[in-house]
């Protein structure tokens, strides 16, 4: 018969409450670092008043985080809504500049060999204009 006397020291309700503290500390250490990444983010706040912060986040960790996220928390999430923002109109003009210059090419070729067929250029200043667009 095999023996159970492992599993009654440690009841399910313990266990329980162990996970739940576990899922708490994992849960601070990600307000945490959202804190810090949410200081050194912001260009507005001066370097003291930084270095305060981190003072109070180490000596005070859980009470300086709460104490963050009432004070700022809706500062913290505008900084965060802004920069997504900023992300996303940066990629978007990215895009629009590496997509745009092959097209606005291709037209500035086309207009200079039409330009040519017209008569409006020789071969020379043909042949300059798009040595000088190629390079």
């Amino acid at each position: 018969m095999a023996s159970t006397e492992g599993m009654d020291d440690y009841p399910l309700l313990n266990l329980f409450w162990t996970m739940l503290l576990v899922f708490l500390w994992v849960l601070w250490f990600f307000l945490l670092f959202r804190v810090l990444g949410d200081l050194f983010r912001d260009h507005e706040m001066r370097g003291w008043t930084k270095a305060g912060w981190i003072v109070l986040l180490v000596l005070l960790p859980y009470l300086g985080v709460l104490i963050y996220v009432i004070v700022r928390g809706d500062a913290m999430g505008k900084r965060e809504a802004k920069q997504a923002e900023d992300a996303q109109v940066a990629f978007k003009q990215y895009v629009r500049d590496a997509a745009g210059s092959s097209d606005s090419g291709v037209q500035q070729l086309a207009t200079l060999a039409e330009l040519k067929n017209r008569g409006d250029l020789s071969q020379e200043e043909f042949d300059r204009a798009k040595a000088k667009f190629l390079s």
